[in-house]
């Protein structure tokens, strides 16, 4: 089995293509976590229950998982930015899985305010030693840098990872 997982949140598609090119280029497994109702990334409206969800710290059912997310030594967690923190899915996952002593890495994607989402992320991952961090500005519109960065920040993190 892998020991690496790439575990991530994604509403309008930013997110989920950071997380599938460190996937592929650090050869992880990948976990996507789908809210059983989330919100509609069409409709205008998004942002209002997306950070009416933050700001409440409600925490929507989770499809089942694929893995167990608890099997992983290394783990990429990543997030969209939403009311200046991490999407309500990772509030899920964090309170559903109780990740101790593993090596992880956090990323988040955002269109101009990073806020607190990895302070208030690595709170939640107390326990853990964060490896990496790191933030992507509009990936869907700046694919090409994006990418590039995210396969060099993926690979140091996972050489780090692997020589202490």
């Amino acid at each position: 089995m892998n020991q690496i997982l790439v575990t991530y949140y994604s509403l309008e598609g930013n997110t989920k293509l950071v997380a599938e090119v460190i996937a592929d280029a650090i050869d992880a497994d990948i976990l996507r976590l789908v809210p059983v109702k989330d919100v509609n990334p069409e409709k205008g409206s998004r942002y209002f229950w997306g950070g009416k969800q933050v700001l409440m710290r409600q925490k929507p059912e989770l499809e089942p998982f694929h893995v167990d997310p608890r099997e992983y030594q290394v783990h990429f967690i990543g997030t969209p930015v939403w009311a200046w923190r991490y999407a309500p899915a990772l509030r899920t996952f964090f309170h559903e899985i109780d990740l101790k002593g593993k090596k992880i890495a956090i990323f988040s994607t955002h269109d101009g305010g990073p806020g607190k989402t990895l302070a208030k992320m690595k709170e939640k991952l107390d326990g853990n030693t964060i490896i990496g961090e790191i933030e992507f500005y509009k990936p869907l519109e700046n694919m090409d840098s994006i990418c590039r960065d995210a396969i060099t920040w993926a690979s140091s993190i996972l050489d780090g990872a692997r020589n202490p």
